[in-house]
């Protein structure tokens, strides 16, 4: 994706924004209860009287790629940007615990401009990590 380019699905094909709401009760919900996944509408409910609980929600799914992308190293800024946060606070507060790496690269920078290598650095679980402690 391109910084400015919505996650496919978010937006109508004139570019508006699509209230969740919208998108979860006239077209999610529907395609999962049609497959099985969920139940279908009671007969008699209205439009957005699902039973189905928020994580079959479409939402997931901006969760799904915004945890996929932090884990293959999308930078958070970036992300943030994609997913129009306000800042990139905001995202790590949701999604901080998908960067399992977090450190790593720091560590890998010093070490090397220490000259350290192999065995000699601590590892994340070592007491002489700052994440080990």
């Amino acid at each position: 994706m391109k910084p400015g380019v919505h996650f496919q699905g978010s937006t109508s094909r004139f570019g508006n924004a699509i209230a969740v709401n919208t998108r979860n009760t006239c077209t999610w919900k529907p395609a999962l209860a049609k497959v099985g996944v969920i139940p279908p509408r009671v007969e008699g409910a209205k439009d957005w009287q699902w039973e189905a609980a928020p994580k079959d929600g479409f939402h997931v799914l901006r969760h799904t790629c915004a945890s996929i992308m932090l884990e293959a190293g999308e930078s958070v800024v970036t992300l943030a940007r994609w997913l129009g946060h306000s800042s990139p606070a905001i995202t790590l507060g949701y999604y901080a615990h998908f960067m399992p790496e977090a450190g790593d690269k720091g560590r890998a920078v010093i070490d090397g401009l220490l000259g350290k290598q192999g065995e000699l650095h601590a590892s994340r679980n070592s007491p002489h990590s700052p994440q080990g402690r």
